[in-house]
């Protein structure tokens, strides 16, 4: 069993590493509710909403490269959060896009036995706590 003390203080960090992120990097998140989850979270800055896009993902990957942005991958770690994931991975390499999808295979694994998805990060470290500190 993982250590609840340490797997907060691992989640923390990687949400700290999304706080910090360079200016010209944006996150792409699945819908709204994975958007207002990291804004509660102290997460701003650019954020791209893909399933909400009326683009295709290739699309939206086009226009990111003609911005110069690079690429923050967050989809949710079920099924489909893991095909997106890969479909942006593609499509950012053959665009030549520079992207990190650490944040998202780092959360997965402290994660996934508790949660599958963004929106759900906020109410995860609340359990966290409550359990670790009985709030």
């Amino acid at each position: 069993m993982k250590d609840l003390t340490d797997v907060l203080e691992r989640v923390e960090k990687i949400l700290y590493e999304l706080r910090v992120r360079p200016e010209n990097a944006i996150i792409i998140v699945e819908g709204r509710k994975d958007v207002e989850a990291l804004h509660s979270l102290d997460i701003g800055g650019d954020i791209l909403k893909i399933q909400d896009s009326r683009k295709s993902v290739f699309a939206a990957v086009e226009d990111l490269a003609a911005r110069g942005k690079e690429v923050y991958i967050l989809t949710d770690w079920d099924r489909k959060g893991g095909q997106l994931a890969s479909l942006l991975r593609n499509a950012l390499k053959a665009n030549d896009i520079p992207y990190n999808d650490s944040v998202r295979t780092e959360l997965s694994k402290l994660c996934k036995s508790e949660i599958k998805d963004v929106e759900s990060l906020p109410s995860y470290i609340a359990l966290l706590k409550s359990r670790i500190y009985g709030q």
